[in-house]
């Protein structure tokens, strides 16, 4: 297929009218309006307090603190001695910027150093017209946030021990746009302790709201599977793309450092690929960087490794510490996996002239509602139903990835470490006209069918031919009451030159729900309005289980009556 250096944007259905909750106009999380906050302390002369995710113990979580201090980063330097002013942003934020502290969040800082990588990227989720000049201790974040961009905002009281910063910190001093940065992060994770361990697929996800893709290395090494990573990984590359590895862990020590001068349990950024000549044959290497800042890869092509010598010198003058390259055979066999996110899927099958419209939907189970169970239970058909219709294939490619669908459920739980999942599924029937029942179940089989996952998203790329065809996402078990989104990207027609990034038109046959109600967000409702607040997440989503809890208590107050 061809290509070029970047993908194609989507044509998001959802997001076409700048609504509250697109990149345009996020949310307010937790309903703190920053312009307002920040005007108001300018008018008092006084610094802002978040009481939200305030300085002492409630924000560190789990974490030790014994000593700990909250200081602002004019404190903070003085403290140091150092006579520099506090910068907030950089001209042109690098991978070479920060290093890791003491939280274990290296799946975060390896996710941040990937997306330092597209500016267009960092500059959604770091607004950089914010400063210290002037400033009324208050800055902002926007992140996605299970279907909405948020924006989350913080005061500049930063954790320290022994005058230095507890966590991650900036390599310039005096620079804070990444600490600050990662307290916004531990304001919507629940605390600095609930940023310990993950993926980075997971940050890839609030840092673009994009589609990622994720390659079992190690022992996988079936017929082709070098050759497809490396060209996926050539075209995340050319796309910007946020990409990062993990090692494994086995029997050792996690963050621990092996023979080889790979940390255990560790996620790492990959900056870069390239070919160099060797003996007249084609090596390939994976450039990758350690968010520590130090600790490099021993083997071939490490740092003392003679095989340095094959790149050519402006490669070799970009190194860093914490930066080293390697074969890409040695890559497979000394990482776990690698993930890959871009805004669109075109990096997965290198089709890059082609565009994607995209939907996405906030749906429910409701035990004894809508929460049937898998296709082997008798209630499966009271599960949503969401339409789709497939109208554009490659005649020259059979089997062209034509859908990609993205299930993920919303926690119920705060607090990221105390988030728990449970297995859900898809299934895809080809539909005729109306809402799928039992009958239809027994005679027809689905066309797709993934399995049951308990990770916070299931995303299926898929290849369906044309037709309308119906998209059931499922748990396991009937009965398990929980919210999710459900995200829909449908190949639209090839056409490299058209304009269809600005088409604010929306085809109801393409994408369309058979399931959910309307609610008119312009009502006034006064006193159940009010009410209606208490039982909807930040980005004012009404929540299942709440929903349930409202029900009961409605239900009481008619008895009552």
């Amino acid at each position: 297929m061809p290509e070029c250096g970047a993908c194609t944007s989507i044509i998001n259905l959802r997001y076409q009218d700048g609504r509250e909750g697109s990149p345009s106009n996020p949310a307010a999380f937790n309903h703190q309006d920053y312009a307002q906050l920040k005007d108001q302390h300018l008018r008092s002369g006084t610094l802002f307090v978040d009481d939200a995710f305030p300085p002492n113990t409630r924000s560190l979580g789990g974490l030790p603190n014994p000593g700990v201090e909250w200081l602002r980063p004019a404190e903070l330097l003085q403290r140091q001695n150092n006579s520099s002013e506090p910068t907030f942003y950089p001209q042109g934020a690098s991978r070479f910027d920060f290093g890791q502290g003491y939280v274990s969040n290296c799946w975060f800082l390896s996710a941040l150093c990937s997306l330092t990588f597209n500016q267009r990227m960092i500059a959604q989720v770091v607004p950089v017209d914010q400063s210290f000049e002037g400033h009324a201790g208050i800055f902002h974040f926007r992140f996605w946030r299970f279907g909405k961009w948020v924006d989350v905002v913080v005061d500049d009281l930063l954790p320290t021990t022994n005058n230095f910063l507890l966590s991650v910190h900036c390599k310039g001093g005096n620079i804070f746009w990444v600490p600050l940065l990662e307290k916004a992060y531990a304001k919507v994770c629940g605390s600095y302790d609930d940023m310990n361990f993950g993926l980075p697929s997971e940050a890839f996800k609030d840092f673009s709201g994009g589609v990622y893709t994720t390659y079992k290395l190690g022992e996988a090494h079936d017929k082709g599977h070098d050759e497809e990573l490396w060209l996926t990984l050539t075209r995340a590359i050319r796309c910007k793309s946020m990409i990062c590895c993990t090692t494994p862990t086995g029997d050792k020590q996690v963050n621990s450092v092996g023979d080889n001068g790979l940390v255990i349990g560790h996620s790492y950024s990959v900056t870069g690929v390239t070919e160099v000549d060797c003996l007249g044959s084609k090596v390939k290497l994976v450039r990758i960087v350690n968010p520590w800042g130090a600790q490099e890869w021993k083997g071939k092509l490490g740092e003392r490794s003679d095989m340095g010598n094959l790149l050519n010198t402006e490669d070799q003058a970009k190194h860093q510490d914490g930066e080293f390259w390697m074969e890409v055979e040695n890559f497979c066999h000394n990482f776990l996996q690698v993930s890959m996110c871009c805004e669109t899927p075109n990096f997965i099958d290198g089709d890059f002239n082609c565009q994607w419209k995209c939907l996405t939907y906030d749906g429910s189970w409701l035990a004894g509602e809508s929460a049937g169970g898998s296709i082997a239970d008798s209630t499966f058909e009271t599960n949503p139903q969401y339409r789709i219709q497939v109208s554009v294939t490659d005649e020259k490619e059979p089997g062209d990835k034509n859908i990609l669908i993205s299930l993920m459920q919303k926690p119920e739980m705060m607090n990221r470490l105390q988030e728990r999942f449970y297995p859900a599924g898809l299934a895809i029937f080809k539909t005729p006209e109306g809402r799928l029942e039992n009958l239809f179940f027994d005679a027809n089989p689905p066309e797709k069918q993934s399995s049951y996952t308990y990770e916070r998203e299931l995303i299926e790329l898929l290849s369906l031919e044309p037709g309308e065809y119906a998209i059931i996402p499922s748990t396991k078990i009937p009965y398990m009451t929980a919210d999710f989104v459900l995200t829909v990207y449908i190949k639209a027609k090839t056409c490299p030159n058209d304009d269809h990034e600005h088409d604010n038109s929306t085809d109801p046959k393409d994408i369309k729900a058979n399931s959910g109600r309307c609610i008119d967000e312009d009502a006034d409702m006064g006193p159940t309005h009010d009410l209606f607040n208490q039982y909807v997440d930040q980005n004012g989503e009404p929540l299942a289980t709440q929903l349930q809890r409202l029900t009961t208590l409605m239900g009481s107050l008619t008895a009552l009556v």
